[in-house]
């Protein structure tokens, strides 16, 4: 890997480059007081999950890089944010510097873990004041390697080792690849076609799409520490909330109201967290039938329901993802909160199945049976409730096409890469954390449905812990009963 700038910006720099100006501007600075800092709380956690993979890939060597920052234009990027099996295996966090990688080598016995990443430069170099990429006086100062090594009890290595270590490896070295293009490709160019495709180990073939399956599903079960950092990603996300419905009147006078709850939530996601977990949906009127209506353009009407999905992401990584449907003037009518009820006893009755010992499926299943039944009582389905839930039918679908379920934490749907019987074929066990998101859509031009339906787009959202014994709800301090949500909104004045 090399350690030149990535883009090069000479072409408008005008930084001095004479020797009299880099004596100069390395020099007098004051020595800075930097003690090493005691382990940080997840550290003890990410030892764990790293041991965890270990036993299920011996004798090989994993490389799991947080990744570069994707540009978003010329030499803007996005802020940086590592690869999640990075975030889960280091407990990083935001403090990750981009380009960094994990490397775990065999040792006989397990594994050896390094970090290598780019220390901070000393000030008497060019790239202290002249690289706009890395250097400190552009992008502030990063960690030494002592510093880090106390930080996250990693033993750690500066980037520049890692081409000599690589040019080590073998062809039973496992990568994960969509974390950094440009590294996977230089493994594959010394390695070729045999990364991750060594002989198979006890039986399965360890390849690196073998690896990527492992690190999602070691996700699937939360430990005490992602399940504290899931309640503050949930509290913060309450407080966004509040702040929207207190900025109702401004949300109503602007042209884009929508932009205008957006702004509001994404400020609090900034304040108390790292940022949003995902572009949030502000979805009014009949924009709520739009599953991920994120160009919240629209203006928000008196009489209208918004449809707010967001949450928000701490700086461990770790989002919240909760729904609420509002109305707008502080009271539902008589037909939104038909259809808001129906959408709240689905969830309910979701929710009142979960435990440890069901199948993730359940979960959806018995949210549609509510779905059917509604809306085959209203007259809405070519058949009965029972009829439209035969596989073959599912005309009740029409108005709810999504999921109700999918597993949180570092990423919103989290787990990705697991197995279909380890998802949603899995067993649900303690320590699991999940969506539970029925909802009700009618677009404005279905003409199954009466038209004083039509427009109307329901959903709600919560965080579930799977517990020993049964579950909780960690999102249930936000309001979702007709009359909490009424409520909520009077308290703000409206």
């Amino acid at each position: 890997m090399s350690d030149t700038t990535p883009r090069a910006t000479s072409n408008r720099s005008t930084t001095p480059g004479s020797s009299t100006f880099k004596d100069y501007i390395g020099s007098q600075w004051a020595d800075r007081d930097r003690p090493l800092p005691a382990p940080r709380e997840q550290a003890a956690f990410a030892a764990e999950r790293r041991a965890r993979i270990s036993e299920l890939h011996p004798g090989r060597t994993i490389v799991v890089p947080a990744g570069q920052a994707k540009v978003r234009s010329n030499d803007c990027d996005y802020p940086f944010r590592p690869h999640s099996a990075f975030a889960h295996l280091t407990g990083w966090g935001t403090d990750t510097v981009v380009g960094s990688v994990l490397v775990m080598t065999p040792n006989g016995s397990g594994h050896d873990a390094t970090l290598y990443f780019r220390a901070t430069a000393g000030r008497d170099s060019e790239e202290f004041y002249a690289n706009p990429e890395i250097g400190e006086f552009w992008v502030g100062p990063r960690p030494s390697l002592d510093e880090v090594a106390a930080d996250l009890g990693l033993a750690t290595a500066d980037l520049g080792a890692f081409d000599s270590v690589s040019a080590g490896f073998d062809a039973s070295v496992l990568v994960v690849r969509d974390a950094d293009t440009d590294l996977t490709r230089l493994l594959d160019d010394r390695l070729g076609s045999a990364v991750g495709g060594a002989p198979e180990t006890d039986g399965v073939p360890a390849t690196d799409d073998v690896l990527a399956r492992d690190l999602s599903e070691l996700r699937l079960v939360k430990d005490a520490y992602e399940v504290h950092e899931l309640r503050e990603a949930v509290a913060a996300t309450k407080a966004g909330f509040d702040d929207v419905i207190a900025d109702f009147d401004q949300v109503l006078a602007h042209p884009r109201g929508e932009r205008i709850v957006e702004g509001t939530f994404n400020r609090r996601a900034r304040a108390d967290g790292n940022t949003v977990g995902y572009d949030t949906i502000a979805a009014s009127g009949h924009h709520a039938c739009i599953l991920h209506w994120t160009r919240n353009d629209g203006a928000v009407q008196p009489g209208d329901l918004i449809l707010i999905d967001a949450g928000v992401e701490v700086d461990s990584f770790y989002t919240a993802d909760i729904t609420r449907t509002l109305p707008v003037s502080g009271r539902f009518s008589d037909v939104q909160r038909l259809v808001y009820e129906a959408v709240l006893e689905a969830a309910d009755a979701a929710f009142a199945i979960v435990k440890p010992g069901i199948t993730f499926r359940q979960v959806h299943a018995t949210a549609m049976e509510v779905i059917a039944r509604k809306t085959a009582e209203w007259g809405f389905l070519p058949g009965t409730a029972e009829e439209s839930l035969q596989q073959d039918n599912q005309f009740h679908r029409r108005y709810m096409v999504h999921g109700t379920s999918h597993h949180l934490g570092l990423d919103v749907h989290d787990c990705a890469k697991a197995r279909r019987e380890m998802y949603i074929d899995g067993i649900v066990q303690p320590g699991m954390v999940f969506t539970i998101e029925p909802g009700l859509y009618f677009q404005q031009d279905d003409l199954t449905v009466p038209e004083e339906f039509r427009g109307i787009g329901v959903r709600i959202e919560d965080d579930i812990l799977v517990t020993e014994d049964g579950a909780e709800n960690l999102s249930v301090g936000i309001p979702r009963t007709p009359s909490e949500v009424e409520g909520w909104i009077a308290r703000s004045g409206r």
